[in-house]
């Protein structure tokens, strides 16, 4: 992103009434944050919901200065930004309506694509229980590599952090404020170390932001937003992990919760939502690879030669010869297809499996071998 487009991308955040979700639908429409902001009254009224208030406030020049003095804090303090249509934008975040126009990285971006990304959180105020469990469950994932994502606060997510820098994985910590300050203060070497390690620290927030509680609202939607799936060690029944959850399942993302004693006050949380199905129980590693597929191997198709298989049947030669000309479909257009009822094509595919030459999917699909 060059200086220039910085500059103009921030001006136009600054203006009122722009958020995340009008300012991604005007930087669309017209290309830039420049042509935004140099586009007439009569070009900006054809955008969806662009009213003469708006209008109004697009034309006020006080954005630019904000915008230039933001633009030194940056630089001075070494800041990396990451625009939502630059290739390194976190991948899965950027599927989010609400996803943030830019980010501030602590470290120059990496790249998420193709990367497992799973966040944890939880309460303050962690049991012995809740912090030996957070370690076992990232020990038990290093095998898998995933970036671990978590917001630096108390308790769990401190844990979290450190326990995957324990295990050499590398873990990023989103914050509810301006990335010139490391909030808990007493996190600033473990802060260190992440970006040493190759994780490090992201904020939506400007330097000139002043900081206050709903900013840790917000940015529970960019944890929540980043990850494949939300994992919930602890929390009580109001606890602030329930918001990220709310995120995660309206991006539609997996959440894990891990119960807890009825009795207990900060597993009340992910009791209910394990009651109330906004989350999956979770009790090791196992749940959470199993649900993600993260042990799902690509097996190497074997080369079958057709006169080798004399041994087959009517019926199996039928469907054998339907996949081996379409390679892999649903039960339902198999029996199409090839003409048979379904109930007898799916006893002629377990034949077929059983015999080595086709495999079943998920969604009643199959493929041949």
């Amino acid at each position: 992103m060059t200086e220039e487009e910085l500059y103009y991308t921030l001006a136009l955040c600054k203006v009122e009434g722009i958020g995340c979700i009008m300012g991604r639908r005007l930087i669309d429409y017209f290309g830039s944050a420049k042509e935004v902001l140099s586009a007439s009254p009569k070009e900006l009224i054809q955008v969806s919901n662009v009213g003469t208030i708006l209008l109004e406030k697009l034309s006020k020049k006080n954005i630019y200065e904000k915008a230039e003095v933001e633009l030194k804090h940056i630089q001075a303090n070494h800041l990396s930004p990451i625009y939502y249509k630059a290739p390194h934008f976190p991948f899965l975040l950027n599927q989010c309506v609400d996803a943030p126009i830019l980010m501030f990285s602590s470290v120059p971006s990496i790249d998420w694509t193709n990367r497992k990304v799973i966040s944890i959180i939880g309460t303050r105020y962690p049991s012995s229980r809740g912090v030996a469990f957070c370690k076992t469950l990232i020990e038990d994932l290093k095998v898998y590599n995933p970036i671990i994502v978590s917001g630096l606060a108390y308790g769990i997510d401190v844990s979290a952090h450190q326990a995957a820098l324990d295990h050499g994985l590398t873990t990023f910590a989103v914050l509810g404020n301006p990335l010139n300050t490391v909030y808990p203060e007493s996190h600033l070497r473990i802060a260190q170390t992440m970006e040493q390690q190759g994780g490090g620290l992201l904020s939506e927030f400007w330097i000139s932001d002043r900081i206050e509680r709903e900013n840790f609202i917000q940015r529970n939607r960019i944890v929540a937003g980043l990850s494949q799936a939300t994992i919930v060690i602890e929390s009580a029944i109001k606890g602030g992990s329930m918001s990220t959850v709310t995120f995660a399942n309206d991006y539609n993302r997996d959440v894990f919760a891990v119960p807890g004693r009825t009795d207990d006050a900060m597993s009340a949380g992910c009791n209910e939502l394990i009651r109330t199905n906004r989350a999956q129980l979770l009790t090791s590693a196992a749940n959470i690879v199993e649900t993600l597929n993260w042990d799902r191997v690509e097996q190497k198709k074997k080369v079958i030669q057709p006169e080798l298989f004399v041994d087959l049947s009517g019926d199996e030669e039928k469907v054998y010869n339907y996949l081996k000309e379409n390679s892999r479909d649903l039960l339902d257009l198999i029996a199409l297809g090839v003409e048979l009822p379904i109930y007898k094509v799916s006893s002629t595919l377990l034949n077929l499996e059983l015999k080595g030459l086709v495999r079943p999917l998920p969604g009643k699909y199959f493929e041949l071998l």
